[in-house]
């Protein structure tokens, strides 16, 4: 993974205005930085429902600082949580608030889920999907509509010409960093980011990480 796509979020001051890399912080420390996007979120007996969204709460922004060791700038709002209703996965602007780009709409938070996806990733679950992904003209197909649909939900907050076209994880062509697309699905819901949708299915089935298991 590279940093082109996303850059981890920066420390500093909270932020309640609309505002919205290689590994993400896994482990107790591992630094994600390439790239994760969606709409917004929240909990529902255990399960997660898009929401519009709000001015992000102080004990949201608490919860971040613990979850991240800072408070990410350009919070626009909490994109998903888990069954605790701690934060998952933010929404940031695409041009934070030094005039740095930032490609990453969606940003995966919760330490237990960053280190499960870590896991995936280290077992070289991407190679798979890279190689299916040239094989499979469906997949391609989706994967591209996932690009566009995050590229759409990003212009919601804002166009920035040094970032036009350029989403994250990889998309539409190569399948870079799993916590960006990871973090698309449990932002959006299923259905619209093929990898993401996988990679949630398999934290599942090995009973790995799920929002409704989340031990945060």
């Amino acid at each position: 993974m590279t940093s082109d796509d996303r850059p981890a979020p920066d420390t500093t001051a909270p932020t309640t205005t609309p505002a919205s890399a290689d590994a993400q912080a896994s482990d107790d420390a591992q630094a994600s930085d390439d790239a994760q996007a969606s709409d917004d979120a929240q909990v529902t007996d255990g399960a997660q429902t898009p929401d519009d969204g709000g001015p992000v709460a102080r004990a949201d922004l608490e919860a971040l600082a613990d979850q991240l060791g800072r408070v990410p700038r350009g919070v626009v709002s909490i994109a998903a949580r888990c069954r605790h209703g701690r934060p998952t996965v933010v929404r940031t602007l695409p041009r934070l608030e030094d005039g740095t780009p930032f490609p990453t709409s969606f940003y995966l938070t919760c330490p237990p889920a960053t280190r499960a996806v870590s896991t995936l990733e280290a077992e070289h679950v991407m190679a798979d999907m890279q190689a299916r992904l040239h094989e499979d003209p469906e997949l391609q197909a989706a994967y591209t509509a996932a690009h566009e649909d995050y590229l759409a939900r990003r212009s919601e907050l804002g166009d920035v010409p040094e970032i036009a076209g350029v989403s994250a994880g990889g998309m539409p062509e190569r399948v870079k960093c799993l916590h960006a697309l990871f973090a698309h699905t449990l932002a959006v819901g299923r259905g619209i980011n093929p990898f993401g949708d996988e990679a949630l299915d398999l934290l599942k089935e090995r009973g790995m990480w799920s929002p409704e298991t989340c031990t945060c």
